[in-house]
């Protein structure tokens, strides 16, 4: 994200836009609508001089005048200040509740200038968040020269409010890109949600900050009649990602109608298994693939589904059988990397590419499975295939991981949300094995992408050796998987 933010015109383009072609000549001031004010600990509009504390992370300057935020954290509040300029100079601030997407909501919140005499002047404090709708805020600090038509803004930032550590920073800014009307992730897709709330449950378990746990039901409520209903749908890999993130919300909050909708999806994707080379799961309802990502959520969720369910057998023979036949698939190379899938004319590896996911989903399917059968060869499998990964040169240049076709990549829709998929499965094995053999390892990315992947708003890109590509939800929800991890390990 750039440090400084240049406007043209004070005028707004789409009022303008909606008169006629003559107007276009003239110069339009348009105030902007007013924000509704919102109120938490303190109501919008309060003196600075009564805050807590005061933090300035960003800053943006413009003809020699400086343009500052300023954090009271303590209060999650917020203000603005120009400096260096003269009387007649403009400061403001700007309040997103989408991650800096739109600030319609919250436009030139406390717009004032500086008086006469002065170099300097600065707004009133106003809330950060508004918890009363639910709201994740971000603000910045915009201003101008009082003769000139330029505007300058800061990056995007906020309090630490809920952004406290690493984890809950990455979860909060995970959270900004949260619809609360669709109960889904906005600039991403089905099974990315699902990710992105498997990656919240997991920063309320491992954080201890429940904040953001109303996005379980709200998800649940709002999509549980969607597509095929019970979060099932034509891509059987879809369906265990939800299914995967029901058993999380199961464990978190002890709701049976959760995993309920998990052995629903279960039994979705069994009704698509049959004896086409030897076993497993396909890919979608055509029947036209059998791959690796569909198979390897499948031996997780009946796994997991054994393990929570008293007295069940059903399951954890399908999940025997899951892995007796993926383990002999060919999947798995010589290099103990898994490809993408079979060549179902062939039945043979189909030497499509290694993607960070596959090596991460078996890693907590295999770690559920020795949970409900205690066999130590489940574990010993799973612990070469981690070995495999975490050291093999392609996949971590320089050693911090890369999907194929990094750093010239951008991952397309679905790219951004494999790495953090790899490390919430490596944790899962890391955590089962005594000598937490990968910790250093996780601690290695969620350093590289802290210091080189990261804008002022905690949010993360695509590229964890950095630099900082774009943001959307997808990238963060990686990025919360692993900062999860390596707060889980306690580094």
């Amino acid at each position: 994200m750039p440090s400084l933010l240049i406007l043209r015109s004070r005028s707004l383009v789409r009022f303008l836009c909606l008169l006629p072609a003559v107007a276009l000549l003239v110069t339009v001031a348009v105030p902007a609508r007013a924000a509704a004010s919102v109120c938490d600990k303190y109501c919008d509009g309060r003196d600075p001089a009564l805050a807590a504390g005061d933090r300035t992370p960003v800053q943006a300057t413009i003809y020699s005048r400086r343009i500052v935020v300023h954090f009271d954290d303590a209060d999650d509040m917020a203000w603005g200040s120009i400096d260096n300029g003269g009387p007649g100079d403009e400061v403001w601030l700007d309040r997103s509740f989408d991650g800096g997407q739109s600030w319609s909501q919250g436009s030139r919140l406390g717009d004032t200038t500086v008086p006469s005499g002065g170099r300097g002047w600065r707004t009133l404090m106003y809330n950060v968040d508004d918890w009363n709708n639910l709201g994740v805020g971000a603000v910045r600090a915009c201003g101008k020269a009082g003769d000139r038509a330029e505007i300058a803004c800061t990056p995007w930032a906020r309090t630490t409010w809920n952004a406290g550590t690493r984890s809950t920073a990455a979860a909060t800014a995970l959270m900004e890109f949260y619809d609360n009307g669709t109960g889904l992730w906005a600039t991403t897709g089905w099974w990315n949600s699902a990710n992105a709330l498997t990656a919240i449950i997991d920063n309320v378990r491992v954080s201890g900050m429940g904040s953001y746990k109303y996005a379980v039901a709200t998800t649940y409520d709002a999509n549980l009649s969607a597509q095929g209903g019970q979060f099932r749908n034509d891509y059987l890999d879809d369906t265990g990602w939800w299914g995967l993130a029901w058993v999380d919300a199961y464990d978190l909050t002890g709701d049976a109608r959760y995993l309920n909708t998990a052995r629903a999806d279960a039994d979705w994707m069994t009704s698509y298994t049959d004896s086409v080379c030897g076993g497993g799961v396909y890919w979608r309802t055509q029947r036209d693939y059998k791959n690796a990502i569909a198979n390897e959520l499948y031996l997780q969720l009946t796994a997991a589904l054994h393990n929570r369910i008293p007295g069940d057998t059903a399951y954890l023979n399908l999940a025997k059988k899951e892995w007796s036949w993926f383990k002999a698939s060919g999947m798995i190379n010589s290099a103990q990397l898994i490809n993408d899938g079979l060549d179902l004319s062939t039945c043979k590896n189909n030497g499509q590419p290694v993607y960070s996911y596959n090596q991460g989903v078996i890693l907590n399917g295999l770690t559920e499975l020795y949970r409900a059968t205690g066999d130590s060869g489940v574990l010993a499998s799973a612990r070469a295939l981690a070995d495999a990964s975490t050291t093999d040169p392609t996949l971590n240049p320089n050693g911090i991981l890369a999907d194929p076709g990094e750093p010239q990549s951008s991952g397309g829709a679905d790219g951004p949300s494999f790495k953090g998929v790899y490390a919430r499965g490596l944790a899962a094995l890391d955590k089962a094995l005594g000598d937490h053999p990968y910790t250093a390892y996780l601690k290695r990315q969620a350093d590289a992408a802290y210091a080189h992947d990261r804008n002022p708003l905690d949010q993360y890109g695509y590229h964890w050796a950095g630099p900082l590509d774009s943001t959307d939800a997808a990238r963060q929800q990686s990025a919360a998987d692993l900062m999860n991890a390596t707060a889980a390990a306690g580094t």
